[in-house]
């Protein structure tokens, strides 16, 4: 592990009450676990909550890719407070925690079929706001006459005609509320290669994605759990997740390049 584990005694301090996740019942979780805070790759369960209130495996673990620096705490359900790990922006990590899960957005007619999940189709007139100066940081934006844009629409724009970015599924990290300079435009999306991490996003085959698609259902309120292995030991409990064994896949396929 790095040392910037330490300090892991304060780790679990909430942005929001506990009580208020259950308060809006998620039976819908996505969990994934890296080895360490540096880590650029792990793997991803899917988990429905049963009548019971268990958490029941509904995948097999699928490798991911994170941010190519690795993790940093995040802003959105639950997170931690161990300095310096916060996510900023432009810092290539990825955020850690507990966060809801939003719309999809794809230039697509449609999601994959079998999908029942709000979506929105996006075009050229569509941009997600990384520039931490702009009012509408991190937010989505449509513009009104895509042949007269304002001067920042370039660099902000969606971009259609790449693959990797078929279906952004949002991770709603830094969105309730935002917070200048936390990290933007954070989804779900298609891997552009086994080995190529992201900027902060989490990235997958693009089957396992279409099929992560087809399982969401919005009805379920599903959330997204993101944290390096320590933490998930030392947390599952408090923030009531599956247990580690349903988790963790074996040390060597966490660690296999």
């Amino acid at each position: 592990m790095s040392g910037m584990t330490s300090g892991l005694g304060v780790v679990a301090l909430a942005l929001l009450p506990w009580t208020s996740v259950l308060a809006s019942g998620p039976r819908q979780m996505v969990v994934s676990v890296a080895p360490d805070w540096n880590s650029q790759r792990g793997h991803l369960r899917l988990f429905d909550l049963s009548e019971e209130g268990r958490w029941i495996p509904v995948s097999p673990h699928i490798p991911v890719l994170f941010g190519k620096n690795g993790l940093a705490w995040g802003r959105g359900i639950m997170s931690g407070r161990v300095p310096p790990l916060f996510k900023t922006e432009g810092d290539g990590r990825s955020p850690a925690g507990m966060f809801r899960i939003g719309k999809i957005y794809t230039a697509d007619a449609s999601l994959p079929i079998g999908a029942n999940y709000p979506f929105v189709r996006i075009g050229e007139r569509d941009a997600w706001i990384d520039d931490v100066e702009h009012p509408l940081y991190n937010q989505h934006v449509v513009i009104q006459d895509p042949h007269n844009p304002p001067p920042w629409f370039e660099k902000q724009r969606m971009k259609t005609g790449d693959f990797a970015y078929r279906w952004l599924v949002e991770i709603r990290h830094n969105r309730d509320p935002i917070v200048r300079g936390a990290g933007s435009a954070i989804f779900f999306h298609i891997r552009r290669g086994e080995t190529r991490p992201t900027h902060g996003c989490t990235t997958m085959a693009e089957e396992d994605l279409a099929a992560m698609i087809r399982w969401l259902r919005p009805e379920a309120t599903p959330v997204y759990v993101l944290l390096p292995v320590r933490e998930y030991q030392a947390l599952w409990r408090k923030w009531q997740l599956p247990p580690p064994d349903l988790v963790i896949p074996a040390r060597n396929a966490m660690t296999a390049r």
